[in-house]
């Protein structure tokens, strides 16, 4: 059974296209699929969410964009990270783990919780 697609909290999608492009210059359904498989079939990414992302990182300066070929042949945009990419890709990651080790840490103490609670009135 699956299950829908959970929002994206703000922010995350420009994390996770400048993160898939650290590895090289993709286009942009390349950059949706690498983003699907890396995390196991549990995100899909939506053409009407992505490509206002690459336009917004491109403006920002985080990606270079050129025109080229696709593996089969058909006119494509290919995103790449700017140097200005490498640096907001650092900054991102970082907020986003202490933002995901914090929410890990409220969820855990909300478990340790619960179980003192069941504990207690047993």
């Amino acid at each position: 059974m699956s299950s829908p697609t959970p929002e994206l909290l703000q922010g995350t999608l420009d994390v996770m296209v400048l993160s898939v492009l650290k590895a090289g210059t993709l286009h942009g359904y390349a950059i949706a699929r690498q983003i699907e498989r890396a995390s196991g079939g549990n995100l899909t990414i939506e053409e009407g969410s992505l490509y206002p992302a690459l336009h917004r990182l491109s403006k920002r300066g985080d990606l270079d964009a050129d025109w080229g070929k696709t593996e089969t042949g058909r006119r494509a945009r290919f995103y790449t990270l700017s140097r200005q990419g490498h640096k907001s890709l650092f900054e991102q990651a970082s907020l986003w783990q202490r933002v995901s080790s914090a929410v890990s840490g409220v969820l855990a103490a909300g478990e340790r919780q619960q179980r003192l609670k069941r504990t207690a009135e047993h």
